[in-house]
C-alpha cells in the first residue's frame, strides 16, 4: 500500500509540474506561431511569388493571352486537323557500306555482320552485310528532312526539341546498298502553356520489301 501511495504522490507532482511547464511555454509557442503565420502570409502575398507557378510550362493552354500562346494555339489547331493522317513521305536514300562502316567506327559496334562483306556473304543468313538497327533509327532526321530549314513543318515555333521515343522496333534488316525512305503519321498531340508535344509514328521502308526496317514513335516538343 505504501508503494501505491508513493506512486500516486509522484504522479500528482508530475502532473502539476507538467501543467506549470506548459503554462510557461504557451505564450512562447503563441508568439512563434504568430510570427510563422505572418511570414507565410507575407511570402504568399509577395507579388513575385504569387505569379510563380512551378508547372507553368507543363500546364495546358487555353485561350491565347499573349503573342507566344497565340502562336502555340494556332499551330495546335492546324496540327489537330491532321491528327491520324500521313504528314510526310520522303525520297529514297541509299544506305551503302561506307555509311555502315562510319557508323560502326563512331559507335564501336564493328560486329562482322555489319562490317565484313566477305564473311557475311559466306556465313550470314542475309548473304550480305546489314545496317545497324540504331543506324536506321539515327537516319530519321535526314530521311524526314527535319534538320533542314527549307522544309520546316513547324514554321511558327521558336525551337523544336527531340524529347525522346515511346517505342522502337526493327522488323526487317537493311542490306548494304539498299534504298530506304521515311513515312510520318501524326498520332498524338498534347497542348501545353508554352509548348506542344507532338508524337509521330515514323516508318522506314525498304525498297521492294513489304516489311519496314524500323517503326518508331518519336516525341517532339515545340516551343513558342
Amino acid at each position: 500500500m505504501k508503494v501505491i501511495e508513493f506512486i500516486r504522490k509522484k504522479s500528482g507532482n508530475f502532473q502539476q509540474n507538467n501543467v506549470e511547464f506548459i503554462a510557461k511555454l504557451e505564450p512562447k509557442f503563441r508568439n512563434w506561431s504568430d510570427l510563422l503565420n505572418h511570414r507565410i502570409s507575407n511570402t504568399l502575398n509577395n507579388p513575385w511569388i504569387s505569379r510563380f507557378n512551378p508547372s507553368q510550362d507543363e500546364s495546358r493552354f487555353g485561350e491565347p493571352d499573349s503573342e507566344i500562346s497565340a502562336a502555340a494555339n494556332k499551330t495546335y489547331r492546324e496540327l489537330q486537323k491532321r491528327l491520324g493522317e500521313e504528314t510526310f513521305l520522303g525520297e529514297w536514300s541509299t544506305v551503302d557500306q561506307n555509311c555502315i562502316n562510319q557508323f560502326a567506327e563512331i559507335t564501336g559496334d564493328k560486329q562482322w555482320i555489319h562490317t565484313d562483306p566477305e564473311r557475311a556473304k559466306a556465313e550470314s543468313p542475309f548473304k550480305s552485310t546489314i545496317a545497324h538497327g540504331f543506324l536506321t533509327l539515327a537516319l530519321i532526321p535526314a530521311l524526314t528532312k527535319t534538320v533542314t530549314q527549307d522544309n520546316n513543318p513547324y514554321p511558327d515555333t521558336r525551337m523544336v526539341v527531340n524529347y525522346g521515343l515511346n517505342q522502337v522496333r526493327f522488323p526487317f534488316p537493311v542490306k548494304a546498298g539498299a534504298r530506304v525512305r521515311a513515312r510520318i503519321r501524326l498520332v498524338a498531340l498534347t497542348p501545353m502553356k508554352r509548348s506542344i508535344e507532338v508524337v509521330n509514328e515514323v516508318s522506314i521502308e525498304v525498297e521492294d520489301r513489304n516489311r519496314p526496317a524500323c517503326v518508331a514513335e518519336t516525341v517532339l516538343r515545340l516551343y513558342f
